[in-house]
Order: C-alpha cells, then sequence, then structure tokens
C-alpha cells in the first residue's frame, strides 16, 4: 500500500476528512472530527490506528512491524511500520482490515446523536 491507496481508502469510508493539524507533514483522518489514522505524507514510513487495547497487544506479539503507538497512548494506538507491509509480513488486506477497526472503534465511541448524524450522510 502507498500513500495514495491509504488516503483513498480513508477517505473512502463514510464521513471521513482529512487535515493536517499539526504540521504540514502529518496528514490526520478523522471521522466525526474524532482522529483514527494519521502518517507522516513526506515519509509514510507508519501509519498510526487506533485499536482495542486487548486486540493491539496480540497485533504486537504478531508482527515486528506493529509496535505501541508513537507519541500516542500507547493503549490504544498502534504504528504499523510499512516496511512489513511492503515485505509482506501484513498484507494490503489486513492493513485495511486495521484502518477499518480504527475507524469502527472511533463511531462506536461517538455520541448517539453524531452516530445518527453520521448514518444519514
Amino acid at each position: 500500500m502507498n500513500i495514495e491507496e491509504f488516503r483513498d481508502y480513508c477517505l473512502s469510508l463514510k464521513g471521513v476528512t482529512e487535515h493536517f493539524p499539526f504540521d504540514p507533514h502529518v496528514l490526520v483522518f478523522k471521522v466525526m472530527d474524532k482522529m483514527f489514522a494519521l502518517t507522516d505524507v513526506e515519509t509514510f514510513d507508519s501509519i498510526n490506528l487506533k485499536c482495542d487495547p486487548e486486540r493491539a497487544i496480540e497485533l504486537r506479539e504478531r508482527y515486528h512491524c506493529v509496535i505501541e503507538g508513537y507519541h500516542m497512548n500507547k493503549k490504544h494506538w498502534n504504528t504499523i511500520n510499512i516496511d512489513g507491509v511492503l515485505s509482506g509480513e501484513l498484507t494490503s488486506k489486513e492493513l485495511k482490515a486495521l484502518i477499518l477497526h480504527s475507524y469502527e472503534l472511533v463511531v462506536r465511541g461517538l455520541p448517539k446523536k453524531v452516530q445518527k448524524d453520521l448514518e444519514e450522510l
């Protein structure tokens, strides 16, 4: 997966917007104004994704390319090193599933009214 495929996939999810809130290099994807994915657009060497805490530990144990979230809450975020995807340790399909998991986790945490607004988009 390259940066364009990553961006296209994130933006294909309902209610997703992209932002550069930290600096002009860190691309953040949000659903209904809540962050679920981010990456450095200049290097695209890793992606930070929200993750269920138990699943986060399992993924870190299973894949060398999945580590605790860099500059994020280590319990709720993972960093996926793109080298692991390029080498085939983690497939693009599996990475898309992790992106979707992050998105869905954030959606489930939204207030019911905001979830309803999302459904109506």
